[in-house]
């Protein structure tokens, strides 16, 4: 093959609006030897000078490389931009992955077995006949053009070939007789991911961007009268300043993880929420492979700097530690509330609820239910902090389980006393045994906990 010429030039790039999806802008002439060997490695023409990978598994970034190295052995100067090459270095992994008996080559080479039949049936040489709905997933029965006819199970990078027949009529009544009334013609409809795919490799009208249009006007400004704050932002911190946590993406995009070398404390961030939507999801596990002894949730209105604390509450002490969380009681309720009562906020007890609600006009409060805190395999939350607006309306809220550490509880209610209200509090406790000053006993019933004051 002959070598291009030495000006030709390849600028790869993510896509503005489907953050996995990579970009090729060529400059220089000839462009065609570096468009058929962008074919080749799976990018499609968007118009003269660029091209695009768009896959459904999600790992454009891992072949965007190998299509730069490959490029550049034929004498073609490729540059990645920062953004892409931190795609192509961030680790990453699927949110319950139906065989983790995989390693990640593994799952890599089962995507990419879906993203052949996925791309067989774009271009025409797989037609499906058939789809139905086995009641789980998603099976067809299809015919290669110069091959066997198949059954098909499963979506998008999890679709495998299940079964190989010698003719169509033989794999049509095979798939009829398993199927029967849920058989419907013809290839199922496209999935998100796949439409996704699709709009990516869609040319732009003429004066069209494809740069993302900003956040509506009302929208950010409800965001910021919230102080909701920068949390894309916050996270990309937090992993920069704590080199023990690693970075996870997801097979989706949607949401990122924050991860302690350990395994045992995990932070999931969705990047997209809607508003007041979880964004924030906190889980502390027993062991790599063990079940999860504590968990917490934030909306996407929780100020910033309650997240913060937060996170570096969980970066603060030892893994093992914070994972292993508190048992409910007295102490440890005292010992989470020390900050509130040090600051002269307002409790009471209202059966099984106890409640402290920052003084004066400052909307804010903290919420205990001993309900929840010993009703098993109850999804009520334990604890709830919220702010803005009332304890029924709240603008945000952040939920903890019931053996959440005490420790994290206890900085959250520092932050949320002293920096949203202004409260002169001294320094924060850490590691409390008695009560706050108010005193308050918490009579914790196995059933239905009903609490009461002293």
């Amino acid at each position: 093959m002959p070598h291009p010429e030495a000006d030709l030039h390849l600028r790869l790039d993510l896509l503005h609006g489907r953050p996995s999806a990579v970009t090729a802008t060529i400059t220089g002439t000839p462009t065609h030897t570096v468009r058929a060997l962008l074919a080749v490695h799976g990018f499609e023409p968007l118009d003269d000078t660029t091209m695009v990978m768009a896959r459904i598994d999600r790992e454009e970034a891992h072949y965007a490389e190998l299509a730069a190295r490959a490029l550049r052995v034929e004498g073609v100067t490729v540059d990645i931009t920062p953004q892409l090459r931190e795609e192509i270095d961030t680790e990453w992994t699927w949110a319950n992955y139906p065989m983790p008996w995989c390693s990640r080559e593994e799952i890599r080479e089962v995507s990419n077995e879906a993203q052949q039949i996925y791309d067989a049936i774009r271009h025409g040489r797989l037609i499906i006949h058939a789809h139905a709905h086995d009641g789980q997933d998603i099976v067809a029965v299809g015919t290669y053009r110069d091959g066997p006819s198949i059954h098909l199970h499963g979506e998008n990078h999890l679709r495998v070939e299940a079964t190989q027949y010698d003719t169509p009529a033989k794999a049509i009544a095979e798939f009829e007789r398993l199927y029967g009334d849920a058989v419907r013609p013809g290839p199922a409809p496209a999935t998100s991911t796949e439409r996704e795919a699709e709009q990516a490799r869609t040319p732009p009208s003429p004066g069209a961007s494809n740069t993302p249009p900003p956040l509506a006007t009302a929208e950010a400004a409800e965001v910021h009268a919230a102080g909701s704050g920068d949390h894309e932002a916050l996270l990309k911190d937090f992993l920069e300043s704590h080199g023990e946590w690693e970075k996870w993406r997801t097979w989706s995009d949607d949401t990122t993880h924050a991860v302690h070398e350990s395994l045992v404390l995990r932070a999931e961030f969705v990047h997209e929420a809607d508003p007041d939507d979880t964004q924030w999801k906190i889980a502390a596990y027993e062991s790599p492979v063990g079940e999860r002894l504590w968990h917490a949730t934030a909306t996407t209105t929780v100020p910033v700097e309650i997240m913060r604390v937060l996170l570096d509450s969980l970066a603060s002490a030892d893994a093992a530690e914070i994972a292993a969380g508190s048992q409910v009681s007295e102490a440890t309720i005292g010992e989470a509330t020390r900050p509130l009562f040090d600051a002269d906020w307002e409790h009471t007890v209202d059966g099984r609820w106890v409640r402290w609600q920052a003084p004066g006009d400052h909307p804010a409060g903290v919420q205990f239910d001993a309900f929840a805190a010993h009703a098993h395999h109850s999804a009520l939350p334990a604890w709830t902090v919220w702010g803005g607006g009332d304890a029924d309306t709240p603008r945000w809220t952040l939920h903890f389980s019931p053996h959440a550490a005490a420790s994290v509880l206890q900085d959250v209610a520092f932050e949320v006393a002293h920096g949203l209200t202004q409260q002169p509090v001294t320094a924060r406790p850490r590691g409390l045994n008695a009560l706050g000053r108010s005193g308050i006993r918490v009579q914790l019933a196995s059933r239905g906990g009903s609490s009461k004051a002293r």
